[in-house]
């Protein structure tokens, strides 16, 4: 995907590089309606051209919707502050988003029962 080295563990949705300039989209996600493949691409690309740095989004095992940012060493042009208050405002702004894809994530992939997990 990208050059640099990272490991993220679970399964990665989608991601963004500022260095390669570069989007991923895991094809394993290709049920998501368009929309909100759309959506996922502004919001990781916008991030990456605002912040610097790669960002990735990823399901952990339990279902839980990660966002994890990785700068090159020595990277002058990272804003490291502004990546915090940019990852905060994206899980205010994008709550529900955030978290109706969790709950794709979980039924979908890790097969829960979507009942369940409405009623909590």
């Amino acid at each position: 995907m990208f050059d640099e080295e990272f490991e993220i563990e679970g399964v990665i949705l989608c991601a963004a590089s500022a260095y390669e300039q570069k989007y991923y989209f895991n094809p394993d996600f290709e049920g998501l309606p368009v929309s909100i493949q759309e959506e996922l691409q502004i919001m990781c690309v916008l991030y990456t051209a605002e912040i610097g740095g790669i960002l990735t989004l990823h399901f952990d095992d339990s279902g839980n919707l990660l966002i994890h940012v990785t700068a090159r060493e020595g990277d002058l042009l990272f804003d490291e502050i502004g990546s915090v208050l940019k990852i905060k405002q994206i899980q205010s702004e994008k709550r529900e988003f955030l978290e109706a894809l969790e709950l794709y994530f979980k039924a979908k992939f890790l097969q829960e029962d979507i009942s369940a997990l409405l009623e909590q």
